[in-house]
This record gives structure tokens, sequence and C-alpha cells, in this order.
């Protein structure tokens, strides 16, 4: 598996597979090819159906433009790659002719047409901790937390990382409390969190309670659907949920700040494995691997800040994962907006849902995590590509009627 610090990556929103990895597809174009000065960028299947609403466009012309070279874009949202549908092909037309394709597999991550990576190359001994079942043994055979395992195998250094991480999130939590006003794009979305968190403060009980976590999530989903930044946890469409529980634990139970870190090293091990033996693109599986892995992660973090094992921590991962199986991913406009910021704060309370029923049992369940895993890629894959971030089809397609 690959390091934590290709899961949290830290960047400008809305969407990691559509914003993120593209503007990393043209700096390794740039980077392989420094003397171009022209260039057509294509995009095909998802990328190219809703690459408008995720500023696609945008973000490519802005990194060639910093290097002065001029770009012609063309959408080909009826072709698909064979690899994966988010694809994209650079080719050279001025002095050279040089033609790259990169596929954005989801995370911000982007893999080139015959790329191979080596074994051995990732920190994460695929025999070791390949699977939870696996990653459990490890950790029963020394003696180890879930979060120890990272430790063991990237170092104390990443934990100066995660502490980078941890500070992004908070200040996008600001950032998203305090801004007002309408969101960019053509749905006219106003913002909500400030409002939710003004009417928090005057609940009380559990009510109170929940709609902190609540606004919290808001907050971040909110900032990555205007361009903020934000962290991939998995996704940049999914960057709310785990922020907003371990934002709201902090508070309720005033936890030192070492915590919250080992808390993002177990939920980040958690995507990880999904992210190695299934997939974390809603073009790919739709936003199960997004939403659903988000809540699987944080109710994975939930589970250890309120003392769960590691099997308790595995059973909220299952959850979080298992009751957003078959869950499309059908944006509005292709924006990151409709449902994507509502499906965040939402997955944000049922992560510490999750967490609670967990620990009130000894973690012993039916279906293991790595069985939803194989569960969700194959129901991911039996989605027809209407229903996989095209806006083809469901709430996209009835809002277009």
């Amino acid at each position: 598996m690959e390091s934590l610090k290709e899961l949290y990556r830290i960047g400008y929103g809305p969407s990691s597979s559509h914003t993120m990895g593209p503007r990393e597809a043209a700096r390794l174009f740039i980077e392989a090819h420094p003397g171009a000065r022209k260039v057509k960028a294509e995009l095909f299947g998802s990328l190219a159906a809703t690459g408008k609403g995720h500023l696609t466009d945008k973000a490519i012309r802005e990194v060639f433009s910093e290097n002065g070279i001029e770009t012609d874009i063309f959408w080909f949202p009826d072709e698909f790659k064979p690899f994966h549908p988010n694809a994209l092909t650079i080719t050279e037309l001025s002095p050279g002719n040089a033609s790259e394709t990169y596929y954005s597999v989801g995370g911000g991550k982007v893999v080139q047409e015959g790329e191979r990576t080596e074994k051995g190359e990732d920190p994460y001994p695929d025999e070791e901790v390949g699977t939870m079942a696996k990653l459990l043994k490890f950790c029963d055979d020394n003696g180890y937390q879930i979060w120890e395992t990272a430790l063991e195998f990237e170092g104390e250094e990443i934990l100066d990382y995660m502490s980078e991480v941890w500070e992004v999130m908070k200040e996008a939590i600001r950032r998203g409390l305090e801004a007002e006003g309408v969101l960019p794009g053509g749905l006219r979305l106003q913002r909500k969190a400030c409002q939710a968190y003004a009417k928090a403060k005057d609940f009380t009980g559990s009510m109170g309670t929940s709609a902190h976590a609540f606004a919290f999530a808001l907050a971040v989903s909110e900032e990555n659907a205007g361009g903020g930044k934000i962290v991939t946890a998995p996704t940049c469409g999914s960057c709310g949920v785990l922020p907003g529980v371990l934002y709201h634990l902090v508070r309720e139970y005033e936890l030192p700040e070492i915590r919250v870190l080992r808390a993002l090293l177990t939920a980040g091990m958690v995507g990880n494995l999904v992210k190695t033996n299934g997939s974390i693109s809603g073009a790919e599986v739709g936003c199960q691997g997004e939403v659903g892995v988000a809540c699987a992660m944080a109710g994975a973090a939930a589970a250890q800040l309120t003392g769960g094992t590691i099997r308790q921590i595995e059973y909220a991962a299952e959850m979080g994962l298992e009751h957003h199986l078959g869950l499309t991913c059908d944006p509005l406009m292709g924006l990151v907006q409709i449902p994507c910021i509502e499906r965040n704060a939402m997955a944000c309370m049922r992560a510490i849902d999750h967490a609670t029923f967990a620990i009130m049992g000894d973690g012993r369940h039916k279906i293991s995590f790595d069985d939803v895993v194989e569960v969700m890629m194959e129901t991911g894959h039996a989605l027809p590509s209407l229903y996989r971030e095209t806006s083809m089809g469901g709430l996209a397609r009835i809002h277009e009627l």
C-alpha cells in the first residue's frame, strides 16, 4: 500500500479526480516536456461529462498558462478509455508533437498510461497488512493499535504530516463557519454552515450535540465546493466527513492533539485498504467509494477516540461502508454541491453512530470489512455509467427535466 501522504492530499477543491488530478497531469506533462509552448488537452468519459462543473478546464489552463503554454481543450464525454473513466490525453502542438495519456484514479492521484509501480516501492507490504484481516493479525502479533502500524512502516515523521493535515482541516472548518453567500456555479446554492452553527449553539441535549458536528462537516464541504483549501479524506467530494467528526469529538472530550493525529493514522489505514483493494473514485464505483469510504474512515477514528478495541474499530469502519453500498454519484450540473454537501453532513453523523454501536458490543460481527470492500467493487461495476459521476442519470437527470 502507498503512503498515507498519497491518501491525505492537501489542495484546492472542488474535486480530487476532476480538479486536483488534472492539475497534476498538466504538471507532469510540463515536467516531461519543458519545451512545449502550445498543447491540446482531450478529456474523456466522466472527466469530460462533469469537467466543466468541476472546473477541470480552469485547472488545466491555470497550470499551463503559469508556464507560458497556450492550451486548447476538447471534450469527449461519450468516449471511455479502457483503464479508467477519468482519462486525459495531452498532446504537444508546438514545437513538438509528444503525447501522453493520464488517468485520474481518485483522491487526486494520477496514473500515466503504461506506468507500473514496482512491488516494494510502497511502505506497507501487502503480505503483512494488505487487507483488514492481515492488518488485524499484524496488530495482534505485535500488540499494536492500528495507528501504530503506520508508525512501524512510515516512521515517526508521518505524525508531522498528520499535524499539517489536521491544521488544514481545522482552518477549513473555521473559514467555512464564517463564510456566507452563494457558492459558485449555476445552482445558486446558499452556504448553510454559518447559520447551522449559529442555531446549534441554542440547541440543548443530544440534538445540540449532533447539530454542531453537522455544521462542522458542512463547513468543510462548502469550502471544497467553493474551491477552498482542503484535505482529501479520501477525496475532495467527501472531505467534510472526517474533519467534522474529529473536530466535534475534540470539542466534546477536550482531546489532546496527539490522539487526533493517531486517529488520523487509523482512518488513513482504513481508507488505504479500500484504495488498494477497491476504489475511492466516484467515476469508477459511485459515491459509495467517496462518502461511503469517508464514513468508514471517520467511524474508525471515532471508535478509537472513544476507547474502542481494534475489532470494534474495524466494525465501525465496516458499517460505514456497508450502509452506503449502492450509493450513486449523480451531482446536479456536475457540481460538488447537490447531493454531495448534505451527504457529507449526514455521513458525519452516521460515523459517530457507527462508532457508538460498535463500542456497545464486543466487536464480533458476521460481515467483515474486507467482504464489504469486495461487494462495493462488485456493486460499483454493476452500476450503469449514468450513476457514476457523469451527471447523465439519477438526480442530475431529474433536475434537468
